[in-house]
């Protein structure tokens, strides 16, 4: 079986994401064995540094298992400031700041938008 022209493509970006996610390939490998992925724990390490190949749907398993053990990691964002402890004090939490924009500002997808400082 040869490389297909998309492969290291495919393989480069799943390696990015895994690293940028900070997922060992043995993470990986359990996620994608668990939704019936059939390449070894040696083979997805020898696919991951390309020295094998495997069949897309090989590879599209690997795909979702990695953005879904991605999808489980806590994402990071940057705290309004009724976020933090203490923000009521110097009028934030009210929308008094100098600007009054805080409260009409989006918050992160994740956000309940509800105060969890006290």
């Amino acid at each position: 079986m040869g490389f297909d022209p998309h492969e290291p493509e495919q393989r480069d970006q799943l390696n990015d994401a895994l690293k940028a996610a900070d997922i060992s390939m043995g993470e990986l490998w359990l996620r994608y064995f668990s939704i019936c992925g059939s390449a070894g724990e040696y083979e997805v390490h020898a696919y991951s540094q390309g020295l094998i190949s495997l069949p897309v749907f090989q590879r599209d398993l690997l795909a979702m298992a990695a953005n879904e053990l991605i999808a489980e990691k806590p994402q990071l964002h940057a705290p309004f400031s009724d976020q933090l402890n203490g923000a009521e004090s110097n009028g934030a939490a009210s929308g008094s700041g100098s600007t009054g924009t805080a409260a009409t500002l989006d918050r992160h997808p994740g956000d309940t938008g509800k105060d969890t400082s006290r």
